[in-house]
């Protein structure tokens, strides 16, 4: 019964990644910045807040990283019930910098112009993966010069 108990745990933890691998995430707190900025062919300004936006999710990281840290170390694991409580304490932490990744992506999505934007769904369109809505910075009008 412990063995069913807990093969449902990481069943149950592996399909809530599986559905949240479906986002079509930028992936701002990684290690593609070079990629980020090539592929959408980001402007200065962009690429300021793409690095600012970068540095401040990985500090919030880290928090949560060492959170994750903490409870894998402390955590008592020697029967199916506390298993269970620490993956359910686990998947709260780990949602919340999958919620943060998110929250970052959009910001800079809604920095995209346009074209930016639209390279953006036809990627996640051929990763099959679901974009995250949001509306473009239109770009400027040039006045009469």
């Amino acid at each position: 019964m412990r063995k069913i108990l807990s093969s449902l745990v990481f069943i149950a933890l592996g399909a809530l990644l599986q559905a949240q691998e479906r986002d079509c995430m930028l992936g701002l707190g990684g290690s593609n910045t070079e990629t980020i900025i090539q592929v959408f062919q980001l402007n200065e300004d962009q690429i300021g807040k793409l690095k600012e936006w970068q540095a401040e999710l990985s500090l919030t990281n880290k928090v949560y990283q060492e959170d994750i840290r903490i409870l894998f170390d402390t955590h008592p694991q020697s029967s199916t019930k506390e298993l269970e409580e620490l993956a359910n304490k686990y998947r709260v932490l780990k949602d919340q910098i999958l919620l943060n990744a998110r929250a970052y992506d959009i910001k800079m999505l809604k920095l995209f112009n346009p074209k930016q934007y639209e390279r953006y769904i036809e990627l996640c369109a051929s990763a099959d993966r679901i974009p995250y809505k949001v509306v473009p910075q239109p770009f400027p009008v040039k006045g009469p010069e």
